[in-house]
């Protein structure tokens, strides 16, 4: 099957978006934590939060992924996530890329520490450049895809390309 890849504009925005979204399961899960562990202060258990945080984001995405290839986010931007051969993502494969997909971030934040940033913007502009360089990068690739998707065996596609098979 030859899946039409989507635009980047639209990838990015779906990005942009899930983060918005992304706000009210971190609101969500650190009234969850902060009220299990009685915290006080916001550097109390900072670690354990961050952690469950993690694994909430890993349970929000796989499961989404697995069930259909969309979070809110890729369904308002009409933007799909399918296996390499067009299929549904199964459920290893989405957990795999959940971790993958913090390429995105982690290389960013690694620089900012490195370059000891020590104000909002200082730790902020390492990711945001990284951020910005490795969705260019998926000029690189043939298909337009994503890396951490090359590596996990899945692709991005766009919604609008994929019909579903005629009804018997």
């Amino acid at each position: 099957m030859n899946f039409q890849a989507p635009s980047l504009r639209r990838r990015m925005a779906a990005f942009v978006y899930e983060g918005t979204l992304l706000f009210g399961i971190v609101m969500l899960f650190g009234m969850i934590y902060s009220i299990s562990i009685g915290q006080r202060h916001a550097l109390y258990g900072r670690h354990g939060l961050e952690a469950f945080v993690f694994l909430a984001f890993g349970l929000y995405f796989s499961w989404f992924w697995s069930k259909g290839g969309q979070t809110l986010a890729m369904k308002t931007w009409r933007v799909r996530l399918v296996s390499a051969d067009g299929g549904p993502v199964s459920q290893p494969q989405a957990l795999l890329r959940y971790v993958m997909s913090w390429i995105w971030f982690l290389p960013g934040l690694l620089l900012a520490y490195l370059h000891q940033g020590h104000t909002a913007a200082q730790i902020m502009i390492y990711p945001a450049l990284w951020a910005v360089a490795y969705a260019l990068s998926s000029f690189l690739h043939p298909q337009r895809q994503f890396w951490h998707d090359v590596l996990c065996g899945t692709r991005v596609v766009a919604a609008d390309t994929i019909h579903p098979p005629p009804a018997s």
